[in-house]
Order: structure tokens, then C-alpha cells, then sequence
């Protein structure tokens, strides 16, 4: 095997690994361009109050925070004999159950061993399914805490035709720290640029962990069977194969804490990570048979969303690759071997791009900068920091839910004055 053969190989690896790259980038470009074409057809219009909700919160050690969100539950400008507020606490040594109590929510007393979150909702839709007639379900997490209309819109949103919705994840802590800034930052672009961009396009959206409504026959048809790290964006892959569309709910707002310092948050992502690789191994070729053979368009769209750290594993190989083709000799030509022959001028046209992107998005979503500088310029650090999580989440075969401390106590009226 001559050195020239070689070299045509080590050429044809990288202009493949770049290609791919290429393409999947360009797909979010093109889909995330959407966000700013908002289609009427698939505005969600005003109802009166009709339907019955069973609102769930999966709480474990939650003491400090979840005070906070049952009074904002119990200041829904929804009838109040139109929902309950069911609380089921799991792995508790500290007074969330009694509180819980005190803000007059419903216990489900939980019988059996508890180990994520997916486990929590499976037990407790199942409690609810088999002792109670509700409409739909909401599903919030302890640390959150909810804008008045929030039911009202779910209630909107089922009177509008569809079956499952997300809710807009806002953050009730974005100028804490540099991470809780970034953190607001990246649901700020998720909620536009993907949620948002497809529901215009009349395709579906993304569970986001919390903030989403489903209703009882779709719980009743596919049941919540999650298996993996991730419940959230598993049972998001289950709609996609049963054909439902989940829906983006803007009015819709909750306020999620977030993650304080770089510790938590690496903990935090390395469950999203290789929960996401979870989704990619277990569902991603029957997403693709399904996009396939039933022209469902969010069968694709997930398998490409699951594909997320294999690309961004795949980013920095071409990197190790160019370096090691400069040391071999081998030439290659396309724009990432120039961002590379340029290094200074790359990392800071990459950093500048970073805070537009970070600036655009908090203006469009009519953010206060102020209370997410510390954020935008930071969030390029911040996004570069998922390459070494999803190298060892790629070796990692296996991992223990840990739940993430909240301290922040807001409420509701601190926000929405």
C-alpha cells in the first residue's frame, strides 16, 4: 500500500466526517429560520375553562423550593374545581411531604423502590389512571414556578385539537451566576429556535423536562415507559413513533432554576448526554423506519436531535485530524482547514457570533440583558465544555440518577410585576 494511497484514505475520511458535519449543521440552520415565519393556522386561540387537570410534581428532597411553587399552583386564574395538585415524594429525609400538605396538595403515597424521574411519572400516572377521571395531566418539577395562565393555556390548547404541548421554559434565577446565565441562555435559543420554529413549520416539538401537558388517552394508548436517563425527550421519541404531534405552548410559562456552579452542571449534562445516546441506540432506527415508511417528519427529526454528541465528538476529531494531517504533509481545502490555518481570527469571530446569537435572542424574547450578561458572554465556554462530557459519556455504559440541589426560593409576583 503506497504512502500516496494512504493519503488519499486519510483524505477521504476527513472531507466524509466534514461533509456530515456540514449537512446536519445546515439542517438546523434551515429549520431554526423558521422561528421567524409564525404561521396563524397554527396559533392556539382563547376558550372558556372546560377541561379537568391533575397537576404532578415528582419530588425528592425538595423542602426549600417547592413552597414556592404550590402557591403559584394555587393562583392559577383557572376554576379551581377544574384541577388538583398531586405531589408524590420519593426518596425523601427532610419535610417536602409536610409542606406539600400545608398548600393543601394531594400526596401519592409511593409503594414501591424509586429511582429517576421517569420511574416517579410512571408510578404516578399509573396512580392517577386507575383512581381518578382526569382530562389531562401537567407535569411540573419542585423547583419551578408557574405564570397564572398556565393551565388556562393548556385548557386553550386542548380545546384546539391537540393531545400533548410544551410549555415555554423560562428561568427564575438567570443572573445568579455565570451558569445559570448560560443555562437561561440555551432554553432562551431552544425555545425559539427549535420549539418555536416548529410549531410554525406544523411539526412537533420537544419535551423540555417539565412545563408539558398530556393528555389521559394518550397516557392510556402509549403509556409512560421510559427506560432511559432522559424521561423527557424518550417519551418525546414515543409521540414521534405514535404519530403525535406534541405543540409549543409561548404563553405557556414556567420558571425553572437553574444550576448554580460548573459542578452541578457537568453532573446535570453528563445525564442529558448519555441519556441522549440512550435515545440514539434505542430509538433512532425505529424513528427512521418510521419517517421511511409513514412519512412522519419528527421520525427524522428526533433521530437527527438524538445524533447531537456523536456531532459534537465528530467536531473535535476533524480538529485532531487537521492537526495530524499537518504534521503528515496531507493538504485538505475547505473552510474548517482555514478556520484552522486561522486560529486567532476563528476563535474570535466564533466568540463575537456566540454573543450575537446571545444578544438577538434575549431581545427577541424581550429578556432584560442585564439579568443575563454574565451568560452571554460566556455561553462559547460553556457550549465548548460539552465536548469532553459527551467523549466520556460515549465510554460510560453506565450511570446513577443523582438529583440536582435547589436553593433559589422566588415568588411568583417577584417575576411577573
Amino acid at each position: 500500500m503506497s504512502i500516496e494511497f494512504i493519503k488519499a484514505l486519510f483524505k477521504v475520511i476527513y472531507y466524509s466526517i466534514d461533509t456530515f458535519i456540514i449537512f446536519y449543521a445546515l439542517y438546523y440552520i434551515i429549520t431554526g429560520i423558521f422561528a421567524f415565519f409564525n404561521k396563524k393556522k397554527n396559533m392556539i386561540k382563547s376558550f372558556a375553562p372546560k377541561f379537568r387537570f391533575a397537576v404532578i410534581i415528582a419530588a425528592r428532597n425538595e423542602e426549600k423550593v417547592i413552597g414556592n411553587l404550590l402557591d403559584s399552583l394555587n393562583k392559577q386564574n383557572y376554576p379551581k374545581e377544574l384541577y388538583d395538585i398531586f405531589v408524590l415524594p420519593n426518596n425523601c429525609i427532610d419535610d417536602t411531604e409536610q409542606i406539600a400538605r400545608s398548600y393543601k396538595a394531594n400526596i401519592i403515597e409511593c409503594t414501591t423502590s424509586i429511582n429517576s424521574k421517569g420511574e416517579a411519572l410512571k408510578y404516578a400516572f399509573n396512580h392517577l389512571n386507575n383512581n381518578y377521571d382526569y382530562d389531562s395531566y401537567i407535569v411540573f418539577d419542585a423547583d419551578n414556578i408557574v405564570h397564572p395562565n398556565f393551565i388556562t393555556r393548556m385548557n386553550d390548547t386542548i380545546c384546539s385539537g391537540y393531545k400533548v404541548a410544551q410549555g415555554y421554559r423560562d428561568s427564575k434565577n438567570p443572573s445568579d451566576t455565570w451558569i445559570s446565565g448560560c443555562y437561561s441562555l440555551f432554553y432562551f435559543v431552544q425555545n425559539y429556535f427549535f420549539n418555536q420554529a416548529r410549531m410554525n413549520m406544523g411539526w412537533s416539538s420537544s419535551i423540555n423536562g417539565t412545563g408539558f401537558m398530556v393528555a389521559k388517552e394518550v397516557i392510556v394508548k402509549q403509556g409512560f415507559n421510559t427506560i432511559t436517563m432522559t424521561e423527557d425527550i424518550e417519551f418525546a421519541a414515543q409521540c414521534a413513533l405514535n404519530n403525535q404531534r406534541i405543540v409549543f405552548v409561548k404563553s405557556a410559562i414556567t420558571y425553572d432554576e437553574q444550576p448554580l456552579t460548573f459542578k452541578e452542571s457537568w453532573k446535570q449534562r453528563k445525564r442529558w448526554s448519555l441519556g441522549t445516546l440512550q435515545c440514539l441506540y434505542y430509538y433512532s432506527p425505529l424513528l427512521l423506519k418510521s419517517w421511511i415508511k409513514n412519512k412522519i417528519p419528527q421520525g427524522f427529526d428526533m433521530a437527527l436531535f438524538f445524533l447531537a454528541p456523536i456531532i459534537q465528538v465528530m467536531s473535535f476529531v476533524v480538529i485532531l485530524l487537521l492537526m495530524l494531517y499537518s504534521l503528515l504533509g496531507i493538504q485538505v481545502y475547505d473552510t474548517v482547514k482555514y478556520m484552522y490555518d486561522n486560529k486567532l481570527f476563528s476563535i474570535i469571530f466564533g466568540y463575537i457570533i456566540s454573543i450575537f446569537i446571545s444578544l438577538f435572542v434575549v431581545i427577541i424574547e424581550k429578556k432584560k440583558i442585564k439579568d443575563t450578561i454574565k451568560g452571554v458572554f460566556t455561553l462559547s465556554l460553556f457550549m465548548l465544555t460539552w465536548i469532553p462530557i459527551n467523549i466520556i459519556c460515549l465510554f460510560k455504559k453506565n450511570y446513577e440518577w443523582e438529583p440536582i440541589k435547589h436553593h433559589r426560593t422566588v415568588e411568583i409576583e417577584s417575576i411577573i410585576k
